[in-house]
């Protein structure tokens, strides 16, 4: 069924995706070709794991290779073709194929996949509001890309939720590039005869009508219900046992396993640099970053943290009284499941994201006043606008809102300002 899953999202919209690129030609139609070679090599390997069991760490990154070789090159292909009218299509995917990563993500891929997704949308949002008046085809190719990122995100979600399973018997794979797809085997043929003929007496249709057919017999071999047995009858019986009490040590870890801190992290991966499970460390640095780069926050408590430079976009993931200061970002601020946290722009920022965090207090400059605010399930947020003297004013961000039928039988909602 993973194997299905996965040919269902090549040949829909995948292949709508590569047919509009096609058609659009140039650059775009060359770029296409490498992502149909990345969903290619990753469909191989996808199949691999369905017939395998799961291999060595170092067979399994020979085994990787071909995909992430296809990442390598799309995103070297937007590199190297900067001055393409046709960059924002470019920017879009290579922000984006990322994605096709998350046979590397545990416990939680599918997440990942929608985190890639929407890194390429600033660029998506581009070509909508470029090619929205002058041609269609560009439209619908935006919106068969993102489409293919969101089927291969209920792909993981629905075939590999806790990461990508090696469901097969076989020997474990080793290095080396999988074999191409084949045919599935037909399904198995059912054996009758394995489940006992007529005469088994467990399987004996004709004994089990006789016992129903007995009448009132049936009823002969119950025991009969003395008052004494009755609970309306015998006070006694309603108290029952005593409930059981669990320790306090069990009830905590009932449920789920206790959480573990790890120690903190602050690595370079590629274009991405990762800080986690920084505690109480105000003086984290992130310095000579590059314009795609990426810098991602997780479980950081009570930190600090400074980018300078212009990079990609900046990811706070499951932080507490955590903040963030930077000089400009291409794409987006987004702040997720979050408490108490802060940020500060120096510069320019396109657009602040904050979906299920509790209290942010969110610093402008006078270059980002023209910033786009998208805000989900969410409280406690206020933005800081500069005077111009230094000082700032405190807007809070509406969490209220009312909303009514109108006559045309659609919703209308407004704000509900709070007067406390």
């Amino acid at each position: 069924m993973s194997v299905l899953g996965y040919s269902d999202i090549i040949s829909g919209p995948l292949a709508q995706y590569l047919q509009i690129s096609a058609q659009i030609g140039g650059d775009v139609s060359q770029h296409s070709a490498l992502v149909r070679d990345a969903f290619n090599a990753q469909f191989q390997f996808v199949q691999l794991a369905s017939e395998s069991s799961q291999p060595s760490n170092n067979d399994l990154m020979n085994l990787l290779g071909p995909t992430s070789e296809k990442i390598r090159q799309i995103q070297d292909y937007r590199e190297k073709h900067r001055t393409s009218p046709y960059f924002n299509h470019l920017s879009a995917i290579s922000e984006s194929i990322p994605a096709l990563g998350w046979v590397t993500i545990s416990p939680a891929p599918s997440p990942y996949v929608k985190e890639m997704n929407d890194a390429g949308q600033f660029y998506t949002n581009r070509v909508l509001k470029e090619w929205k008046e002058k041609d269609k085809k560009h439209f619908d190719w935006a919106k068969a890309w993102v489409q293919t990122l969101s089927d291969l995100q209920a792909f993981v979600k629905q075939h590999h939720t806790t990461g990508l399973v090696w469901s097969g018997k076989g020997a474990p794979p080793k290095g080396g590039a999988p074999p191409p797809p084949g045919c599935p085997p037909p399904p198995p043929v059912l054996d009758l005869s394995s489940m006992g003929g007529a005469g088994d007496a467990g399987l004996d249709r004709s004994a089990l009508f006789a016992e129903i057919n007995r009448g009132e017999n049936v009823t002969k071999g119950l025991k009969k219900v003395t008052s004494d047995m009755q609970t309306h009858k015998n006070p006694t019986l309603r108290q029952g046992p005593a409930p059981f009490k669990t320790s306090a040590a069990s009830s905590v870890s009932a449920g789920r396993p206790a959480q573990v801190d790890k120690p903190p992290s602050f690595v370079r991966d590629g274009k991405k640099w990762m800080i986690e499970y920084q505690k109480g460390n105000n003086n984290l640095l992130v310095e000579n970053a590059e314009m795609n780069n990426v810098v991602y926050l997780f479980k950081c408590e009570n930190s600090t943290v400074q980018i300078r430079g212009k990079i990609n976009s900046i990811t706070l993931d499951s932080c507490k009284k955590t903040s963030v200061v930077f000089d400009s970002l291409v794409s987006s601020m987004e702040f997720i499941n979050c408490q108490s946290v802060q940020m500060q722009v120096l510069g320019k920022v396109p657009t602040i994201s904050i979906d299920k965090t509790d209290g942010c207090q969110i610093y402008l400059s006078s270059e980002s006043l023209d910033v786009d605010i998208i805000s989900s399930k969410s409280s406690e947020m206020n933005v800081m606008v500069p005077k111009g003297d230094g000082d700032y004013t405190e807007l809070p961000i509406p969490e209220q809102y009312r909303t009514k039928i109108n006559s045309k039988k659609t919703l209308t909602t407004e704000i509900v300002e709070n007067k406390g």
